[in-house]
């Protein structure tokens, strides 16, 4: 046999190899994109309280975030390129999200199919969106409700600060606590101003009763 012929010989399993991972990366890139894009949707109708459309958004979602872990599974060096993991952090936020308004139980990493790392930047992004529901209920004038929401923020943000591993096994989760704290503190300081001009305005109303 040549060097030539050797070399061909070689070279064929590995270009045969490398074609299967593109083909799936080629299913499972766009599958991703798909995923994320219904779990936006899915978070806005949550918001909306549009609670029926944010389910079957999610259900969508879930459907292509199937397709592609799915078509990846075979090969590692696609399956964790990263675009999977934020499909499946995406599709926590969008499912934990929907829980959290609701007061339904919450999703384990293992209901979900997805990685532990998914499932707490998820855990944490959710949380986060807490933020634009609990304004939403003070604008209603539902102050308790809006503590509530802030009882829960702080719950998933005292779980969050007692994860001590790196953050290539979190897959970055440090940061997105540091972003979510940042977020929950606004969150605090909004609402005690809120508070504090209820009780002002209480008080007003006791010392100077309108005249009948």
């Amino acid at each position: 046999m040549s060097r030539a012929d050797e070399l061909s010989a070689l070279a064929e399993p590995v270009l045969s190899s490398l074609g299967a991972s593109h083909a799936a990366r080629e299913v499972g890139l766009p599958a991703c994109r798909r995923c994320i894009r219904a779990c936006g949707l899915s978070i806005r109708a949550v918001h909306r309280l549009e609670l029926d459309r944010a389910r079957e958004l999610a259900d969508e979602a879930e459907a292509a975030l199937r397709e592609a872990q799915s078509a990846v599974a075979a090969f590692p060096a696609v399956a964790f390129a990263g675009f999977v993991h934020d499909a499946e952090k995406e599709y926590v936020e969008a499912r934990v999200t929907a829980a959290l308004v609701t007061g339904d139980a919450l999703p384990s990493a293992a209901s979900l199919s997805v990685q532990p790392a998914a499932w707490l930047n998820g855990l944490a992004e959710a949380a986060s969106e807490l933020r634009r529901h609990l304004l939403d209920r003070l604008r209603a004038g539902e102050h308790d409700r809006a503590e509530s929401l802030l009882g829960v923020m702080d719950d998933v943000y005292t779980l969050l600060v007692t994860v001590d591993f790196p953050d290539a096994i979190t897959g970055g989760l440090r940061r997105t606590t540091d972003a979510f704290r940042a977020v929950l503190e606004r969150t605090r300081g909004d609402l005690t101003v809120t508070v504090l001009q209820r009780r002002l305005q209480s008080t007003i109303e006791r010392a100077f009763p309108p005249e009948t």
